[in-house]
C-alpha cells in the first residue's frame, strides 16, 4: 500500500522553496549587477564623447564631441557656421539668417534679442551657439537647466570675431576651414593696411543708424574699427559705443563722408539720404558722398566683415580702388 510520511514530504517542500528562492534571489542580484554595468557604461560613454571648452563669455561649457543638432542664436553665428563648413548640422537659427541663402529656409526659433524657448526645444538641439550681446539671459540659463547646452561667442572687434570662428570651428570639428576664413581676415586686414599706409587725407566719418534722433557709433566697435582700418576717422570715435548727436554738433564736425546701412531698408535708406540735402553746407553733401551700404556686411559680426573692409575702404579711398 502506498504511503507518504508527511514529516519527509514537508521537508522537501521547504528544500524545494529555498532552493527556489535562492535562483530567483541570484537570477535578481545578477539583473541588478547587469544593469549597473550598462549604467555605468553608459554613463562614461556620454563623458567620454564630452568636451569641455571655455566660451568668450568666461564660462566653462561641457558640449557633445561631434554636435549633430545645432541651433544658432544670431544671424551672424549662422554666418560663420556656414563660412567653417558646418552649415550642415545647423537645425535652427533666428530670424533674419538670411545668408548664405539657403539659411532662409531652417526653422527660425524668435528673433536674437526675443528667442522661443519651445521652438528652440522642440527642435531637439545637443548645442546652441549663442552671443554674449543680445541674447536673452533667462532662455540660456533654461536651456541649460534642461542640459542643453549654450556655447557663447562675444565678437567685439576684429581680434575677438576671429577668436569666436575659431572657437566655433573647434565645436564643429571644422579647424581647417575656420583657420582658412581666419586667414583671409588676416590678409584683408594686412592688404589695406599696405595700400593705405601713404594717404595723406583720413576722411572724417559719419556712420548712421538712425535720424531722429541721430544714432550713430562710438569708440570700441567693430565699425569704429573698420573706419580705422579702411582709411577713415570716425567722428564719434572719442563718444560711447552707440552716441546720440544733435545736428549742431554734427554741422561742427561736418564729415566728409556720410555712411547709412540698410537696416530699415532701401526706401527708407534713401529718405534718409534725401533729409540730409537740408544742410548742404556739410561736407559730405556738399560733394556727394552719402552712401547707403548693405547693413548686413556691417552690422553682423562674422566671416563677410572682408567685404566690409573692402568697401569701406573703397568708399573713402575712391582714387585707390577704382583705377
Amino acid at each position: 500500500m502506498f504511503s507518504i510520511n508527511p514529516e519527509k514530504f514537508c521537508y522537501r517542500i521547504i528544500v524545494t522553496n529555498r532552493t527556489k528562492k535562492r535562483r530567483t534571489s541570484n537570477l535578481e542580484r545578477r539583473t541588478l549587477i547587469l544593469f549597473l554595468l550598462l549604467f555605468f557604461c553608459k554613463y562614461n560613454l556620454v563623458l567620454a564623447d564630452t568636451v569641455t571648452y571655455v566660451d568668450q563669455a568666461g564660462r566653462t561649457v561641457r558640449v557633445p564631441a561631434c554636435p549633430q543638432r545645432v541651433i544658432s542664436f544670431a544671424p551672424s553665428v549662422t554666418e560663420i557656421v556656414y563660412a567653417v563648413g558646418a552649415g550642415h548640422l545647423l537645425v535652427g537659427a533666428t530670424n533674419f539668417s538670411d545668408y548664405p541663402p539657403v539659411a532662409a529656409n531652417l526653422p527660425k526659433v524668435g528673433s536674437y534679442v526675443s528667442l522661443h524657448l519651445e521652438k528652440i526645444v522642440c527642435l531637439h538641439p545637443d548645442l546652441c551657439i549663442a552671443i554674449k550681446d543680445g541674447n536673452p539671459i533667462d532662455v540660456i540659463k533654461r536651456l541649460e537647466e534642461l542640459n542643453i547646452p549654450v556655447y557663447v561667442v562675444n565678437p567685439v572687434n576684429i581680434a575677438t570675431l576671429m577668436e569666436a570662428i575659431s572657437g566655433i570651428g573647434k565645436l564643429l570639428n571644422s579647424q581647417r576651414q575656420a583657420e582658412h576664413v581666419v586667414s583671409q581676415i588676416k590678409e584683408t586686414v594686412l592688404h589695406l593696411q599696405n595700400k593705405l599706409k601713404h594717404i595723406k587725407v583720413r576722411p572724417r566719418v559719419l556712420y548712421q543708424l538712425s535720424f531722429e534722433p541721430l544714432i550713430t557709433i562710438g569708440r570700441d566697435t567693430m565699425i569704429d574699427e573698420i573706419i580705422e582700418i579702411a582709411g577713415g576717422d570716425n567722428i564719434a570715435h572719442n563718444l560711447t559705443c552707440y552716441p546720440r548727436m544733435n545736428m549742431e554738433k554734427i554741422l561742427s564736425l561736418s564729415p566728409d563722408v556720410i555712411i547709412i546701412p540698410s537696416m530699415a531698408g532701401a526706401s527708407y535708406a534713401s529718405e534718409m539720404k534725401k533729409m540730409w540735402q537740408k544742410w548742404p553746407t556739410v561736407n559730405a553733401v556738399k560733394k556727394n558722398r552719402i552712401f547707403i551700404v548693405d547693413s548686413s556686411l556691417f552690422d553682423r559680426p562674422g566671416p563677410r566683415i572682408v567685404q566690409a573692409l573692402e568697401k569701406m575702404a573703397s568708399i573713402l579711398h575712391p582714387e585707390l580702388f577704382h583705377q
